[in-house]
């Protein structure tokens, strides 16, 4: 299975939607909290092209997005095959 790495903040409902799905599916994950690591925010925006709102999700080295993204790739069947490959 591919490394996960999700970029959140604690009060961040999305982040907890994502969080919560890929928990749900046995996936393990690396989480970045950027309100408590402030200065990795730069290094989201730069690995999201710019993407400056959480969550922002990686697959390997794949930019998945936010969670709705996530979620999206998950109703086309297509989550399981990309943590795979």
């Amino acid at each position: 299975m591919k490394p996960v790495e999700i970029y959140t903040s604690p009060l961040c409902g999305f982040c907890h939607a994502a969080k919560r799905l890929l928990t749900k599916k046995g996936v393990t994950f690396s989480e970045v909290d950027i309100w408590a690591e402030p200065d990795r925010k730069a290094e989201m925006m730069q690995r999201a092209n710019g993407g400056r709102t959480v969550p922002q999700i990686f697959i390997g080295d794949t930019h998945v997005g936010g969670s709705d993204d996530l979620h999206a790739l998950e109703r086309d069947g297509k989550l399981d095959a990309l943590l795979a490959a």
